[in-house]
Order: C-alpha cells, then structure tokens, then sequence
C-alpha cells in the first residue's frame, strides 16, 4: 500500500499538483486518469522518488519517504518495478540481457541463478526462447512484454507503470492490461498505472483516480466511474464516440 497526504508540486510559477491525498491499495491495480496536463506524469516521478515534492508525505506500507535513511531509500529502489511508456529496451542489448540488467544492479546472484529467473519471468508473459533476440527483431506488442519481465524480475512489492498501452494496437492492448492485472493479483502487488486510456479503465481499472489541473476530483471503482454525476469525469469518459455509444446504449 502506497499512502499519499497533501502532495503539492510546482515548477517556477506553475503550480502542477495542489494538494493531492490518495490511497494506492496492495494487490490491486490503481489507476491514475486525466486529460494531459492534468498532473499524471509529475505524480508518478514523485511516487517513484524522480522528482522531490514540495510539500507532503508519501508512505510506502506507513513509512513516509522523507524519515528513510540512504540504506532504507536503496531497499524501497530494489522493491520497485518500472514499466516505461517507450518500453525503455536497450537496443544494444538482447532480450536475455536487457532483462538481466536490474539483476545486476541489485542482486548478488550467479549468472546461471540469473539466466533461471529471465527465462521464469519469460515464460510468465508467454515469451519463452526470445533470449537471444534484440529488441529491433520482435514486435512492439513482444517489446512491452519483454519491459514487463524486466519491470518483474526482480519481485517488486510495487509496480509502477507509465501509458503501457502507448502505441499498441487495441487487441495488444488488452492483452498487456490483462497481464499486468494478473501479475498484481498472483504476487499481491501494489500497482499504479498511468494512462488516459479508457479501454484500460474498462479492462483493469479497480481503483481510480481522477486527476484535473493538479487536483484529485474524483476516485473510486471501475463500476462507480459510469455512476458518477461529476461533471469533469463524465466529460473525459464519454469524449470517445464508443464510450457515447454505450452511453446511449445504457439510456435508452
């Protein structure tokens, strides 16, 4: 669970979040939605420690970010799993070793106890035998699966993902949300995901928040989210004609 009180942040002038409180539950998938602009991507780099809030207190399982020692901060690192919305692959690297690579960084294991854990985590986004492939030879569809095998390897406590579905076709699309709903349900993981994408929010969308010029105006489930008489989230709900669609559906 990833607590989160009265975060602000601001660049220069610009006020980006103004005061956010929400709770990101262990062993759902938590979603964070809004037009762009609306502050999504600046919250995520503050949960993740990229960017130093102004003001507020983020608590991984009621331990605030701020009272960590250096010790504390470098264990937290190696609990977090990061999906990037490009994938963020090397190129010049294989899929065996681009997977390895937080291994490396933040395990002492053995080069055969870490070859097992790529080929686990392989298998468990049904890409077995792509080791020695590079990321230029498989399918952004295969690319995304590959990141998320990276983003598991080493089994994260939190999962942090940033528009996975960005340039996928929707079929693709379905199937990385589905993934990614599986993987926070088997290892009771805390997940957050950042997107815009209301196919997501339909497929995945356990808990929600609504982001709006860096205030948090709505939160709640994927059911309440075509319950709600708050005028900003059925404005961004029903912006898509298949979201209208079903709207009308629903009222005739």
């Amino acid at each position: 669970m990833i607590e989160v009180e009265n975060l602000k942040m601001r660049f220069g002038s610009e006020e980006i979040l103004k005061g956010i409180s929400t709770v990101f539950e262990q062993g759902k998938t938590n979603l964070i939605i809004g037009q762009s602009g609306s502050g999504k991507s600046v919250m995520l780099k503050c949960l993740i420690g990229l960017l130093k809030p102004e003001a507020g207190i983020i608590s991984y399982h009621n331990k605030p970010t701020q009272e960590m020692n250096l010790n504390q901060q470098r264990m937290l690192r190696e609990e977090i799993g990061m999906l990037f919305q490009g994938g963020a692959l090397f190129d010049s690297m294989t899929i065996e070793e681009n997977i390895m690579f937080p291994l490396r960084m933040f395990s002492n294991q053995s080069r055969s106890e870490m070859l097992l854990r790529v080929n686990e985590v392989l298998s468990r986004v049904n890409l077995d035998g792509v080791n020695t492939k590079f990321p230029a030879e498989i399918s952004g569809g295969m690319q995304k699966r590959v990141s998320i095998a990276r983003a598991i390897v080493n089994n994260p406590k939190y999962l942090f993902c940033d528009e996975p579905n960005s340039g996928l076709d929707p079929k693709t699309a379905t199937v990385i949300d589905n993934l990614i709903q599986r993987i926070t349900h088997e290892n009771n993981i805390t997940t957050i995901v950042v997107t815009h994408d209301m196919n997501s929010v339909m497929e995945i969308g356990e808990r929600i928040n609504f982001l709006k010029n860096g205030l948090l105006v709505w939160n709640g489930t994927q059911e309440d989210i075509f319950k709600t008489k708050n005028e900003d989230v059925t404005d961004f709900v029903y912006s898509s004609n298949l979201f209208k669609k079903i709207r009308d559906v629903q009222n005739s």
